[in-house]
């Protein structure tokens, strides 16, 4: 079966699997998923990602990150949402990159360099797709 949106669907699983309170979650691999993976691991968001070979695809096997807020376990991921859908593409130049909460959160973006944080494109001064932002 195809999918629309990849993306979406990898976003999608991460915030069920969060709400749920499971401690990994699994993704159909992909290059762009793995790039996501890589920043979601290097920004703290989440413990660590591993690809399965299982059949011809593979698998991202992503392990979310908790902690205990008031004796409950509360995923690091508050919200994650994905802004630049198949329909609708948001591209932003590098004078354009938005700010997710105050500076609280990121947005993930796709450019020329590779799959990047707001704050590496500033610092770059590189725009491109604006793909999810996550805090």
């Amino acid at each position: 079966m195809s999918m629309t949106d990849p993306i979406a669907d990898m976003l999608t699983r991460i915030r069920n699997a969060i709400t749920a309170g499971h401690r990994k979650v699994d993704i159909p691999a992909s290059n762009t998923k793995k790039a996501v993976a890589q920043v979601l691991k290097e920004q703290g968001f989440i413990n660590d990602f591993e690809i399965v070979d299982e059949d011809y695809q593979g698998v991202v096997r992503i392990t979310l990150k908790y902690y205990l807020r008031d004796n409950k376990q509360t995923g690091v991921i508050e919200g994650i949402c994905r802004i630049s859908k198949p329909g609708r593409r948001i591209y932003a130049s590098k004078g354009n990159i938005p700010k997710v909460r105050g500076g609280y959160g990121i947005a993930i973006v796709s450019t020329n360099q590779g799959v990047l944080t707001d704050h590496q494109c500033r610092n770059n001064g590189v725009g491109g797709e604006i793909l999810c932002e996550v805090w």
